[in-house]
């Protein structure tokens, strides 16, 4: 599958985003680390601080025992530089254990040791004069000489340690502390990056949905464009079809007319005149459906309900229908519920009933049945109209309302598929409902309904007999 560029410009910024951020975790991971070997150093520099620090002073209580010794004769005094020489070579070896890493160090530890034994002996030879009674301070004063020049140079060993520790802490506190420095740069700058780089791919996938929207408008225009050329295609075919053959049968008459007016009888005339005002209503309700949904599309359909007659109108558009019905339907009338006004669109709801009508017709036998029942109830006016002709299949139902849709059976029947798409029309100005259950020959019924305020429904008043 080939990419586009937009779709490699969002990989590649995702893939960015992914390396500074696992980039910024093991930056973080490395710092982490680095903190933790910090504090251990802390911890290994503080514990040889301690330890340098308690060699310096087990130094001074052990010199600090000898003198007592030495001046007064105590033995405990004695004891005392015994106990302190002895722990001595104990805190000696543990400071050797924790710099047996340090070169410089365990240079300045062998020094140290050396300069230790040193004291040890110039000790033994003082503590042994004062046991001989020679304890006089020209006698004792060379080895004071020798002693204090010792302990200066351990003095001196043990800062040395000391600075060495103090210096180590203090490059690896630095080192931490630039780490830390360096990983808020990085982190700050992959934020910003990664920021910067979802910004631009949310543009990227911004400008892809504006771009696949205008597609889409442009598909759905298309589309319409299509679908409009479609309707007009079979609009004017149906024009010209519809047109064609009621026009015909009044040229034809016409022209039977006009040849044969001394040889016809006084019958055959009116048959012809007949035939010619047949189809001159039928290309009459033609431009009506049509000129109902050009208004209705344009939002220009008029509607004037008034309060109306609806038994007297029934019984009116029925007598209209049939003195134009060539094959001599009969239409039964039924009033139910005693309801005789309501307010209607008197001319919206004749386009109603006569298309519904008209269809009962064309599609039932000559000697088939066919209804209209007027019905009421507390807020609602229902026209129904009902026969037993071919029927609808159930496939075609969902189609019926749209303009040029028919059925599969309706065969050499023709019609204009205009009729019920003014019923819908002529129903949504008036707010109404239309039912439609059908099955495939056993006919179909149409069920209109109005919804009406109750005060405008005027029931007939039932009159009482004694």
């Amino acid at each position: 599958m080939k990419w586009s560029l937009e779709r490699k410009w969002i990989a590649s910024g995702f893939g960015v985003c992914l390396f500074l951020m696992g980039t910024a975790s093991f930056i973080s991971y490395q710092n982490a680390t680095q903190l933790i070997a910090s504090s251990d150093q802390v911890k290994y520099t503080h514990e040889v601080m301690k330890n340098v620090i308690d060699i310096f002073a087990t130094l001074t209580d052990a010199e600090a025992g000898r003198r007592g010794y030495i001046l007064y004769g105590e033995q405990s005094e004695l004891k005392r530089y015994d106990q302190a020489m002895q722990s001595l070579d104990a805190k000696v070896q543990k400071l050797q254990q924790q710099l047996a890493d340090d070169s410089y160090q365990q240079q300045q530890l062998t020094k140290l040791k050396s300069l230790i034994i040193q004291r040890i002996e110039l000790s033994k030879e003082s503590i042994n004069l004062k046991k001989l009674g020679k304890s006089s301070f020209a006698v004792q004063a060379p080895l004071v000489t020798k002693s204090n020049e010792n302990r200066s140079q351990i003095r001196e060993t043990l800062t040395k340690m000391q600075a060495r520790e103090e210096h180590l802490l203090q490059i690896s506190v630095r080192h931490s502390q630039d780490n830390i420095r360096n990983r808020m740069l990085i982190e700050f700058l992959s934020t910003f990056l990664s920021f910067a780089i979802l910004l631009g791919v949310y543009a990227l996938l911004y400008q892809q949905l504006v771009k696949r929207q205008q597609a889409e408008t442009i598909q759905k225009t298309l589309a319409q464009e299509k679908e409009l050329s479609e309707l007009k295609l079979r609009f004017f075919s149906m024009v010209s079809h519809e047109f064609r053959t009621p026009l015909s049968i009044i040229l034809g008459s016409a022209q039977l007319l006009a040849q044969s007016n001394q040889q016809w009888t006084e019958e055959k005339k009116l048959k012809n005149l007949y035939r010619i005002q047949s189809s001159a209503r039928s290309i009459n309700q033609l431009l009506t459906d049509i000129l109902t949904l050009t208004r209705a599309e344009a939002g220009k359909l008029e509607f004037h309900p008034e309060l109306m007659d609806l038994e007297a109108f029934c019984i009116n558009l029925i007598e209209d229908i049939q003195f134009s019905n060539q094959q001599q339907h009969t239409i039964k009338f039924i009033s139910q519920g005693n309801c005789t006004h309501a307010k209607l669109d008197e001319s919206l709801l004749y386009s109603i009933l006569t298309n519904l009508l008209s269809n009962a017709m064309k599609y039932s036998l000559p000697e088939g049945n066919i209804s209209l029942i007027l019905s009421c109830e507390a807020q609602a006016i229902f026209f129904q109209v009902k026969d037993n002709g071919i029927g609808i299949p159930l496939e075609f139902q969902e189609h019926l309302f749209e303009p040029f849709h028919r059925a599969s059976n309706v065969g050499k029947i023709v019609g204009s598929g205009l009729g019920l798409a003014v019923v819908k029309k002529c129903l949504e100005i008036h707010h109404g409902e239309i039912y439609v259950n059908s099955e495939v020959g056993g006919g179909t019924s149409f069920t209109v309904k109005f919804i009406q305020d109750g005060t405008v429904i005027v029931k007939r008043k039932l009159s009482s007999h004694n």
